[in-house]
């Protein structure tokens, strides 16, 4: 059958609908790309004039505190803001919405003011993946020239050992940093112990000569390295002794526990421990260096005369706080912390304790923070002005209509987004990622011809 005319079918409602719905999408995610440039902004301002330090670790932490983000999330938002403050390229590409943040994020992992310029048209040209596989291929040239300059380093150390004409010992050494760094610091302890042993014999022999001129740094580097080398001939180069063993406390609820031969049990958070021996029945715990178990008891009380925590009284603490109670804070570990001070008559006993980090603990006895235990025994934290701290900050007023808002601010700033402006220029060709290093990092010197 001849074809005399081409026949253009209307496109179907359902596909105009879909494609409205695209379009919709991609111009709602470049106006968020374009506020999340200004949140980076914000929050690198934040960080640099340390709006986080009240009471806080980090800027991170403080964003995990009053935003609600994933510690991760919180620190790679703080490291892109950092990064950005020299990138102004791809810091305006991102404000435009022409890249996502998902691109500039990998992007800034490796790249500088010398090569930001390339690696935007590599944004702007690939889709995500292509990014994010190209900063992989763009580190794993930075860690291998890396590894061949340690391996040059490494293999250029050398101590040179010779005798001058004048009988002494000539000594010259070339040691990469972190091992030169030993010797270094050995020689400083060193001269501060000859140090101490000449102010002694001074003061037993009365006054000093004055015509007697002081050693010079040099001369008392090489009185520190004969006394090093004395030292390790006299007590030997044997290692030091083993560490500590360890000791490994397993919490068991009484309704599991039971006297059974077993090669492991099961404890209340679900995870397992394997010892060798008796399951020990409910209270009791073996200690390390022995087979007779120690009986004991949930520890409600501690030595209420004593100011420094007992030991079971301290793994009690540790079991129930799980970590630095402090607002926004994770660290795991850290020191008991009397909510009644001790010298004001505070019992060192459970109920008036609570587990703060080292941070947090040096803020709530230097830095005029306050917490207090509430008659439901929650804990409450009070800013050194009395405002109070909560652990879970109050949500933040949102417009009724966020998103009309968001185009409203854009607009007003002139800037124009449309369902476009983020889209890559990639038209379904395979990426080779070999080649785009070669022609793109500044370390290939010969890139090879395209394919």
């Amino acid at each position: 059958m001849a074809i005399d005319a081409l026949t253009v079918l209307p496109t179907s409602p359902s596909v105009a609908e879909l494609d409205r719905l695209g379009d919709e999408i991609a111009e709602l995610s470049a106006h968020l790309d374009a506020a999340t440039a200004r949140l980076l902004t914000l929050i690198r301002e934040f960080d640099a004039r340390g709006g986080w330090n009240s009471g806080f670790r980090s800027c991170a932490e403080w964003l995990g505190w009053r935003v609600g983000l994933d510690m991760g999330a919180a620190r790679e938002r703080v490291r892109v803001a950092r990064a950005l403050a020299t990138l102004p390229l791809l810091s305006d590409a991102l404000a435009r919405g022409q890249l996502s943040y998902a691109k500039v994020r990998a992007l800034t992992r490796v790249a500088t003011p010398e090569t930001e310029a390339r690696l935007l048209a590599v944004g702007r040209a690939g889709t995500a993946a292509h990014v994010e596989r190209i900063v992989r291929g763009w580190r794993r040239v930075d860690r291998q020239a890396e590894a061949r300059e340690a391996a040059r380093r490494h293999a250029s150390r050398a101590l040179h050992v010779h005798q001058g004409e004048d009988g002494m010992v000539v000594l010259r050494r070339r040691l990469e940093p972190e091992v030169g760094a030993l010797p270094m610091h050995a020689l400083a302890a060193a001269r501060e112990a000859l140090y101490q042993r000449a102010r002694a014999r001074a003061a037993a022999a009365g006054p000093i000569d004055p015509s007697r001129e002081p050693l010079t740094p040099a001369q008392q580097r090489a009185d520190a390295l004969a006394l090093l080398a004395e030292t390790a001939l006299h007590q030997g180069l044997e290692p030091g002794p083993p560490g500590e063993h360890y000791q490994v406390v397993v919490h068991v609820d009484a309704p599991g526990a039971s006297r059974s031969r077993a090669a492991g049990a099961v404890g209340a958070g679900g995870w397992h421990a394997r010892f060798r021996g008796n399951v020990p029945a409910p209270g009791v715990r073996r200690e390390p260096g022995g087979d007779a178990p120690r009986r004991g008891g949930p520890r409600g009380r501690g030595r209420a005369r004593a100011r420094t925590i007992p030991p079971a009284l301290r793994r009690a603490l540790e079991h129930r706080d799980h970590g630095c109670r402090f607002p926004g804070c994770g660290v795991r570990f850290g020191q008991g912390h009397h909510l009644q001070h001790w010298a004001q008559g505070g019992a060192t006993t459970l109920s008036n304790l609570a587990l703060l980090c080292r941070r947090h603990h040096r803020a709530v006895h230097e830095e005029g923070y306050q917490v207090a235990r509430a008659p439901d025994g929650a804990l409450q934290f009070r800013r050194p002005d009395g405002r109070p701290l909560p652990e879970v900050p109050p949500p933040v007023a949102v417009p009724a209509d966020p998103v009309q808002t968001l185009r409203q601010q854009h607009d007003s700033q002139g800037l124009r987004l449309h369902p476009r402006t983020a889209c890559p220029g990639w038209l379904g060709e395979r990426l080779d990622v070999g080649w785009a290093i070669d022609v793109l990092h500044p370390r290939c010197a010969q890139p090879r011809p395209a394919p």
